[in-house]
C-alpha cells in the first residue's frame, strides 16, 4: 500500500514538533494506519544548515510555501504558518489541487472556515483542525464524535494559557497584571504584542469554533463578545477569594430559549469547581451534554509536541480514510452541509449571568441603601456584600457586591445610574458563572 505523503508549511515550534513526532513514532503510526506516513516536502521562511530536514535528502526544502501546495507528490498539506493571509490563499489552493489539509490555525478557521470547508467538500477532500483549539487536548474529536449523541447545553473553557498563567500568578503571588505580563513575555508565553492573548481575541477564535460544533451553527467570530483581562486588579483577585471564587479568563457558549450566547471575559468561578483549579498555562474545557452530563477535558493548550500530537492525529485520521469519499467521513463541523441551524447568536444585552461588582464609594451612612434602591428598580437581587474599612479618614472605600442572575441590559442600566448619581465614578464588573 502506497505511503501518505506530507508537505509541511512552517518549520517553527509546532512544525518542528510535528516532524519530531512523525519521525519518532513512525513505527507506531504505520501500525495504526496500515501504511507509512512520510514527509516529502517542507517550506520555511529561512533555509540553512540548522533547518529541520537540512540533512535529509528525501525531503525537498523550500523557502516558498507555494512550492508545497503545488507539489504533485504531496497528498496532505499541513499549514502551520498561522494568521489570516497568506494562509487562507495557500489552503484554498491546496484544496483546488485536490490535497487534504491539516491546520493548527484557529484564526483561519474562525474567520474563513465556512468558505474553506465548502471548497473542501466540493473537491472531495478533508480539512482537519484539531490543533486549532486547546493544543494537545482532543476537544474537537470529543465534541464532534464522542458526544455526538448529545444535545450540548453549554460549554465553558480556559482556552488561552497566557491569560491563565497571568491570573494564576496574580492570585498565588499577589503580583499585578503588568508585572506578570512582562514575565510571560520573557518566558515566551506571550508575544511582544500580547493583544490577542490578554484581550481575548485568541480565545474568541477558539470559542467560535467550539460553539459552531456544539450548536450546529455557522462560524460567527464577529458575534462573539470579547473582553480581556488587562483591567483585572490584584484587589479583585483577593476579593474573589474572600467570596469563595477564583477569576479565570473563560470562554462560554450556552444555548438558551432566546438564542446562543458566545462570550469571552474574566469570570468568577466557585473555588470548588474542578475548572477553577486549572492553573498556569494549562487549558481545560467543560462540556455539558443532555445525556452524559458534564465532562471535563484538561491538558496542555500549547507547546511544540502537545500541539504536534493533535496535528499528527489529524494526519492519521486522513491516512486511515484516504480512499473514502467525503460523504463517508466525519463532517468538518459535525453537521451535514446545508443542515446548519439558524439559531440566532445573542447580543451582550441579552446575556443572563450573575455579577461581581467593585465600587469605590464615600464612607458615609446610606451608600449601600442608595445602591440597593437603584438595583431594586432594575429587579437586581444582591446576594453578598463586603464593605472595606477606609485606609484613612475621608478616604473612599471599596464596596463589593455579588448579584444573582440578571439580564445584562438591566445591569447596564443600573450601573449607568450608579455612575451618573456620583455614588461611584466607575464600577468594576466581572461576570460570575457557577457552572452547575
Amino acid at each position: 500500500m502506497k505511503s501518505v505523503r506530507i508537505g509541511l508549511m512552517g518549520l517553527g515550534t509546532v512544525g518542528g514538533g510535528t516532524a519530531a513526532v512523525l519521525q519518532r513514532n513512525a513505527e507506531e503510526i504505520t501500525q495504526r494506519v496500515g501504511r507509512s506516513v512520510d514527509i516529502v516536502r517542507a517550506a520555511a521562511r529561512e533555509i540553512n544548515e540548522q533547518t529541520a530536514f537540512a540533512a535529509d535528502s528525501a525531503v525537498k526544502l523550500s523557502d516558498d510555501a507555494w512550492d508545497v501546495v503545488n507539489d504533485a507528490d504531496v497528498d496532505v498539506v499541513v499549514e502551520l504558518i498561522g494568521g489570516y493571509s497568506p494562509a487562507r490563499e495557500l489552503v484554498l489552493k491546496a484544496i483546488e489541487n485536490g490535497k487534504h489539509v491539516v491546520t493548527a490555525n484557529k484564526a483561519l478557521i474562525a474567520m474563513h472556515g465556512d468558505e474553506i470547508f465548502a471548497a473542501a467538500s466540493a473537491k472531495g477532500v478533508s480539512v482537519c483542525y484539531e490543533a486549532a483549539v486547546a493544543g494537545g487536548i482532543p476537544i474537537i474529536k470529543a465534541m464532534r464524535e464522542g458526544l455526538t449523541a448529545n444535545k450540548i447545553e453549554w460549554l465553558a473553557g480556559i482556552i488561552n494559557g497566557t491569560g491563565n498563567f497571568i491570573l494564576t500568578e496574580m492570585r498565588d503571588k499577589g503580583r499585578d497584571f503588568d508585572d506578570v505580563l512582562k514575565e510571560a513575555q520573557a518566558l515566551g508565553y506571550a508575544e511582544a504584542d500580547p493583544t490577542f492573548d490578554v484581550e481575548g481575541i485568541d480565545a474568541a477564535h477558539k470559542l467560535t469554533i467550539l460553539a459552531s460544533i456544539a450548536f450546529s451553527i455557522p462560524l460567527q467570530f464577529d458575534k462573539t463578545f470579547t473582553e480581556g483581562i488587562s483591567k483585572v486588579t490584584t484587589e479583585d483577585v483577593i476579593y474573589a477569594e474572600e467570596l469563595g471564587y477564583r477569576i479565570k479568563h473563560l470562554g462560554v457558549a450556552r444555548k438558551t430559549a432566546k438564542g446562543i450566547e458566545m462570550r469571552v471575559h474574566p469570570t468568577l468561578i466557585p473555588q470548588k469547581r474542578l475548572i477553577a483549579n486549572v492553573d498556569g498555562v494549562m487549558n481545560a474545557v467543560l462540556v455539558q451534554g443532555d445525556a452524559v452530563g458534564p465532562t471535563l477535558y484538561y491538558g496542555a493548550g500549547a507547546g511544540a509536541e502537545p500541539t504536534a500530537s493533535a496535528v499528527v492525529a489529524d494526519i492519521i485520521d486522513i491516512a486511515r480514510t484516504f480512499e473514502a469519499t467525503v460523504e463517508n467521513k466525519v463532517c468538518a463541523l459535525g453537521y451535514q452541509s446545508g443542515k446548519e441551524s439558524n439559531t440566532a447568536v445573542l447580543s451582550s444585552d441579552d446575556f443572563e449571568t450573575a455579577y461581581y461588582l467593585r465600587l469605590s464609594v464615600d464612607d458615609r451612612p446610606g451608600v449601600l441603601a442608595d445602591v440597593a434602591r437603584i438595583f431594586a428598580e432594575q429587579e437586581i437581587s444582591i446576594e453578598a456584600v463586603i464593605q472595606k474599612e477606609p485606609v484613612s479618614e475621608g478616604a473612599s472605600v471599596d464596596l463589593i457586591l455579588l448579584t444573582q442572575t440578571v439580564q445584562e441590559k438591566r445591569m447596564n442600566a443600573a450601573l449607568s445610574k450608579v455612575e451618573s448619581s456620583k455614588i461611584s465614578e466607575s464600577v468594576t464588573r466581572i461576570r460570575v458563572e457557577h457552572l452547575n
